[in-house]
């Protein structure tokens, strides 16, 4: 099962790809720069993900699979300078659409309470509380953002 979340920066469109098995690996686009594992990653899944997807920036995992990550995993992640985030993809239904568009208005909301001087965090906390994202992916959003 193959899902895509979409979302637009600017003129540029990043796609967070839902892959729900290992096997999926081998099939993922070059390009990929966001990637969300439905599955426990052992190293040889995180390797094989990070040598077919050289541009890759984030890997988001559920907090019960991240719990599990090994500590190797964990740090060959962050050598290669990918972000390794905490979080699920909730109310997206693959039947209905592939993609789920994280909407203009979210980096616009970021944008907002930025500038009325909110931290980073509140605005995370804020942001994922309304959009269903986790608090760690709009972080990352929100240092993509400035």
């Amino acid at each position: 099962m193959k899902r895509i979340i979409e979302f637009h920066n600017g003129d540029e469109t990043m796609k967070l790809r839902v892959v729900s098995s290992r096997n999926e690996i081998g099939d993922l686009n070059k390009n990929e720069m966001m990637v969300h594992l439905a599955f426990r990653a052992a190293n040889t899944d995180i390797f094989k993900l990070l040598q077919n997807c050289p541009r890759i920036r984030v890997v988001q995992v559920p907090s019960s699979y991240r719990r599990t990550l090994s500590k190797a995993s964990e740090m060959f992640l962050q050598i290669q300078g990918v972000e390794l985030v905490e979080g699920d993809v909730w109310g997206h239904r693959k039947d209905i659409d592939e993609y789920y568009n994280i909407d203009e208005q979210i980096m616009k909301r970021i944008d907002r309470l930025r500038a009325s001087g909110a931290d980073a965090k509140d605005i995370a906390n804020a942001v994922s509380r309304e959009t269903k994202l986790s608090c760690e992916l709009v972080a990352y959003l929100i240092k993509q953002r400035v």
